[in-house]
C-alpha cells in the first residue's frame, strides 16, 4: 500500500486531512453500497441526539455495505497472519457535525473476534461477531453473514456484481452524498467521538444484486421500505485510519 499516494489525493475532500499521525491501514475489496430511503423521523430516535441527521433533498438514507478487508494493520506493524483479512458488513446512516459530513453505524459484523473486541473497546463501535462466507468470481460476489453474538439475530444473504465502468461521484449528486465521507461518529457514555479516514475518491460502478435475506436493519428496529435499493459497487479502496478523538459531551 502506497501511503504517501493516499495522503496526496485530497483535492476532492470536503475538508482538510486530520491532524496528527494516522495509526492503521485497511484495504476494502468487492464492496457494495445498497441504500434505501427513509423519512428522517423514522431514524431520529435511533441516532444519538448529539448527532444531527444528514439528509439529501429532505430524505434520510440507510445503507447496508458488505465487503472484504485486507491489510488491516497498525502503523509500523506487519499485518498479523490470519488476522489481517476478513469479511465485514455494516449498517449505516449519515450525520453531519460542525460542518463535517460523516457516517453513523448502527451495527458492524465481522468474522475476526480480535477486530470485534478491539473496535468495541478502542473505537466505541457496535461490532458483532458473525459467521460469514464470501466467494468472488467472474460472475460476481456471493456473500453470506449470520450474526452469532447478538441481542437480536441478524442475517445477510445476497449476490451482487458491477454492471458498468467506474467513475468518481459528482459533487451535488446522491451518489456523492452517500459515499464521499471521510469520518465516522460514535458516542460512548454521552460523549461524542470522531474517527477520520483518508482514501482516494470512490471508484463507483453501477451494480445489480439478488437479495435473499436481510435482517440487519430489523435487528436495530428499522423497517426498510419495500423498494429496490440504490446500488453501487467498488472493487478496491485503500484506507488510512486516524485514532478516535473526543469532540463533545
Amino acid at each position: 500500500m502506497n501511503t504517501q499516494a493516499i495522503l496526496s489525493e485530497t483535492a476532492y475532500r470536503p475538508y482538510p486531512l486530520a491532524s496528527g499521525p494516522w495509526i492503521m491501514t485497511q484495504a476494502w475489496h468487492t464492496l457494495l453500497f445498497a441504500h434505501w430511503p427513509l423519512p428522517a423521523a423514522a431514524l431520529r430516535p435511533l441516532v444519538p441526539a448529539a448527532l444531527p441527521l444528514d439528509t439529501f433533498e429532505g430524505q434520510a438514507w440507510v445503507g447496508v455495505v458488505p465487503f472484504t478487508m485486507s491489510d488491516v494493520s497498525l502503523r509500523f506493524v506487519p499485518p498479523p497472519p490470519g488476522l489481517s483479512a476478513f469479511p465485514e458488513v455494516n449498517l449505516r446512516t449519515y450525520v453531519t457535525l460542525d460542518g463535517r459530513p460523516g457516517v453513523y453505524f448502527f451495527s458492524l459484523d465481522a468474522t475476526n473476534p480480535l477486530a470485534v473486541w478491539g473496535a468495541r473497546r478502542v473505537f466505541h463501535l457496535p461490532y458483532y461477531h458473525a459467521r460469514m462466507a464470501v466467494r468472488a468470481s467472474a460472475a460476481g460476489v456471493a456473500y453470506a453473514s449470520r450474526r452469532t453474538q447478538y441481542k437480536a439475530p441478524a442475517e445477510l444473504l445476497l449476490r451482487y456484481r458491477p454492471t458498468g465502468p467506474a467513475s468518481g461521484p459528482r459533487p451535488g449528486t446522491l451518489a456523492h452524498f452517500l459515499t464521499e465521507r471521510y469520518c465516522l461518529y460514535t458516542t460512548h457514555r454521552e460523549r461524542v467521538y470522531c474517527c477520520e479516514v483518508q482514501h482516494g475518491q470512490w471508484p463507483l460502478q453501477p451494480a445489480e444484486a439478488e437479495l435473499e435475506a436481510n435482517t440487519l436493519a430489523l435487528a436495530v428496529g428499522i423497517q426498510l421500505p419495500a423498494v429496490a435499493p440504490l446500488l453501487h459497487y467498488a472493487a478496491l479502496q485503500e484506507v488510512l485510519v486516524w485514532p478516535p478523538r473526543r469532540i463533545a459531551g
